[in-house]
């Protein structure tokens, strides 16, 4: 049993594991940056030490600062959140080098599903579809023109690091693939320090459908169905749902069984989840495994009734799960209220909170960290809150959400509210008529 989690993340995702712990008895430290020396995070939690400067890179991002907290303040274990340290398989062997306990999958899993080939070996070796493609990096442009006829256009490009959509491109036809080659492997290089990509057809009309799955170290691994991811910008999620509008139950019992079959294949240890492209006539592929907790997972959390973060501490400390699969038993719809201006191409919007009412209500549930006063710092990402509309069924938890929003007033910085207001009443997605692709034509009125 953990006595002390040190929570190496900051905002919404830190207050978020810190009331867990508080529910299980665990003891709670906050790390945060000069910048967030005023975050909700930072007063909650039973001890807060500071680890640096603003940049990610002097604080979140400082691993010898943040064990150097976990040691001075006796924490037997670290809950990474999301982002920043969640998936640095050395991270995780660093605290297992000082007797503290990453609460996550082991360094090997993290390695095995954060390379994009080595994950789509090991998928096709499990028998879990995958998009058809290059078996590996592509070496030279002249190769990707090759490769390009083989497969047939449209391809993407896509980097063997990547994630947030950094080193991704489309590529239409032949004249188009020396510069989005170059620009690809100039992207990853930047990113991840690592300019390595590889080509998979381009799945026109994707849905982007994900599976919450659960596995420990005894070898049992269960799902907890969909979450529908589709509604996003630049590939940035805007918008999750559960269940999918366009899940079927033969397609939600398929989904299912291929991601135990994907997280079964490394011995998965912790909560993760599998992410599928799922294109208009419901065939599936494997797109990539993410080794942690996800921003949406409170909308599995709703439809469930199942405490992600709870069973993620379990699982790290050696406790086995049930092995049952869960399905969902409502509709839950979570709009994500970033800091940006969706009138004026969701340009980040940082500053100070002069007014906040937050709305509540049946069915209704807000994970955030700000408050009236607070200064959004301009350091991280902009996500300021997540707003969970739960009901009995899609249309009703619309409904739901849309009164909500209605309610929702945060003045002195510009928020994505008014966007969510707009999407919430538009006629294809109250339809479910909707793709990745969706916001490329969705106008703000």
């Amino acid at each position: 049993m953990f006595k002390k989690i040190l929570i190496a993340n900051r905002g919404e995702i830190a207050l978020r594991v810190i009331r867990t712990c508080k529910e299980m008895g665990i003891k709670t430290v906050a790390v945060y940056s000069t910048a967030d020396k005023d975050s909700l995070h930072v007063r909650f939690a039973d001890e807060a030490v500071c680890i640096g400067k603003a940049a990610s890179s002097d604080s979140y991002l400082n691993i010898p600062h943040i064990m150097a907290a976990a040691e001075i303040t006796n924490a037997d274990g670290i809950h990474p959140g999301y982002g920043f340290l969640a998936e640095n398989a050395r991270f995780a062997e660093i605290c297992g080098e000082h007797n503290i306990k990453f609460i996550g999958p082991t360094p090997d899993q993290i390695r095995s599903m954060g390379d994009k080939i080595t994950a789509k070996e090991t998928m096709i070796k499990a028998g879990v579809p995958v998009v058809p493609g290059g078996e590996g990096l592509l070496e030279s442009l002249e190769e990707a023109i090759s490769l390009a006829k083989e497969v047939g256009y449209p391809v993407i490009l896509k980097a063997t690091a990547g994630g947030g959509g950094k080193g991704m491109r489309v590529v239409w036809s032949e004249e188009e693939m020396e510069k989005n080659y170059n620009t690809a492997k100039a992207e990853a290089g930047a990113s991840f320090k690592n300019d390595g990509i590889y080509m998979e057809k381009f799945v026109e009309e994707p849905r982007h459908i994900e599976i919450q799955v659960a596995g420990d170290r005894y070898g049992k691994v269960c799902h907890l169905s969909e979450r529908d991811c589709s509604i996003q910008r630049r590939h940035q999620k805007l918008v999750e749902e559960s269940p999918s509008p366009f899940m079927t139950p033969e397609l939600r019992k398929r989904m299912g069984e291929a991601a135990i079959k994907a997280a079964s294949a490394i011995g998965y240890e912790s909560v993760g989840t599998i992410e599928f492209l799922v294109d208009k006539h419901r065939n599936f592929y494997f797109m990539e495994m993410n080794t942690r907790i996800q921003v949406e997972h409170c909308v599995t959390e709703e439809v469930t009734n199942f405490d992600l973060i709870k069973e993620q501490i379990k699982i790290a400390q050696g406790e086995a799960i049930s092995g049952l699969n869960y399905e969902p038993q409502l509709h839950a719809i979570e709009c994500r209220i970033n800091a940006e201006d969706p009138y004026n191409d969701f340009r980040p919007s940082p500053g100070k909170i002069t007014t906040l009412h937050q709305p509540g209500g049946h069915g209704i549930r807000i994970d955030s960290h700000v408050y009236a006063g607070y200064v959004i710092p301009p350091y991280y990402d902009s996500m300021i809150a997540k707003i969970i509309a739960v009901a009995r069924t899609r249309e009703e938890a619309i409904n739901t959400m849309s009164r909500a929003l209605s309610e929702y007033v945060i003045e002195g910085v510009k928020t994505t509210i008014p966007f969510h207001q707009q999407l919430m009443k538009n006629e294809d997605f109250i339809k479910g008529n909707f793709n990745t692709k969706f916001l490329e034509t969705f106008k703000m009125v």
